[in-house]
């Protein structure tokens, strides 16, 4: 137990630790990666998206009483879906998925090239207003009643993306067993996450733990790490929610990702959007760019995983 405290502890973003302890225990808690301005930034773009989506003019959003996609219709939520969307007016989300520190986290925990990064989801978790939720202990990508071999050819193919939570207030809704991203789960933990109801107490899971970030902190972790969430209506809640994919998987990563709908994402003025984060990245730096700039490569990389695939994808826990 003790090396799992070790990995709860937040190392900076420019810690050469920070990738061994990713591999090991799957996740990893990075401090560093938001300064105080774009944090400011961040925290009033979520406030703008929060206030939409509990008013009803935002209705690309995760409901209290839907677990998993597709979502349900409902008046109380647990997500704001699709926060880069030109719709929703905050281009301050495209900025912060596009920005140096981040980028560059991601590329070291995914050992790539930069023009390899695969453009994916970006979400924002937040309280709900009148009920408490939860979701089960699950793998993003491995249905549930999966045989202990699925399991393992599911989690031998899921090195090609990274997730991660990043808190604007204290959150401790996340729960983990580490280094389950490696392993299938054992005949106590199958017991704990075969049903589709939500756990009373989490930590009821054999070998999890509780992982609290502070304000500005970001957790990165393997998707098909065994975990689940608990929300409190009790408790601010603005988690930016997210991951990014490189190229070399190929369609590995398309139903995990294609299964919340990306067709927006096709359009000019999205494109539009991360030309103008781009510019205004290169001016602030006082850098040129040459050809497309980091936004661009990253949405096309996206795009071109998407015409490779044919058909339905279905849905990961569906």
């Amino acid at each position: 137990m003790a090396s799992y405290q070790d990995a709860a502890t937040p190392v900076h973003y420019t810690d050469p630790s920070l990738k061994p302890k990713y591999e090991t225990n799957g996740f990893v808690i990075v401090r560093g990666l938001i300064e105080d301005a774009d944090l400011a930034e961040l925290l009033k773009a979520s406030a703008d998206a929060i206030a939409q989506t509990r008013k009803g003019d935002w209705h690309r959003c995760r409901t209290v009483g839907s677990q998993f996609p597709p979502y349900k219709p409902g008046t109380d939520f647990w997500g704001v879906q699709h926060v880069m969307h030109p719709d929703l007016g905050q281009t301050a989300f495209a900025k912060w998925y596009t920005s140096d520190r981040l980028v560059e986290v991601a590329r070291t925990l995914l050992g790539c090239t930069e023009d390899r990064l695969q453009m994916e989801l970006f979400n924002l978790l937040i309280d709900p207003q009148s009920h408490d939720f939860a979701l089960r202990w699950h793998r993003d990508d491995v249905k549930a009643d999966a045989t202990r071999e699925q399991e393992e050819a599911a989690l031998a193919l899921w090195t090609h993306g990274v997730q991660w939570n990043t808190a604007l207030h204290e959150d401790s809704c996340l729960y983990v067993v580490p280094g389950s991203h490696k392993t299938p789960r054992t005949d106590g933990q199958r017991a704990c996450s075969i049903k589709p109801e939500a756990p009373e107490n989490p930590l009821d899971m054999p070998e999890s733990i509780q992982v609290t970030l502070k304000e500005g902190e970001t957790v990165f972790y393997n998707s098909n790490i065994l975990h689940c969430g608990a929300y409190t209506a009790q408790k601010p809640r603005a988690t930016l929610h997210a991951c990014v994919g490189d190229t070399v998987g190929g369609s590995t990563r398309a139903r995990n990702v294609l299964q919340h709908g990306m067709e927006w994402m096709e359009g000019d003025a999205f494109r539009g959007v991360l030309r103008d984060v781009d510019e205004q990245r290169a001016a602030q730096t006082q850098t040129q760019t040459q050809g497309k700039g980091r936004g661009e490569v990253m949405l096309n990389n996206l795009l071109q995983m998407r015409q490779g695939v044919t058909g339905d994808v279905g849905y990961s826990q569906g």
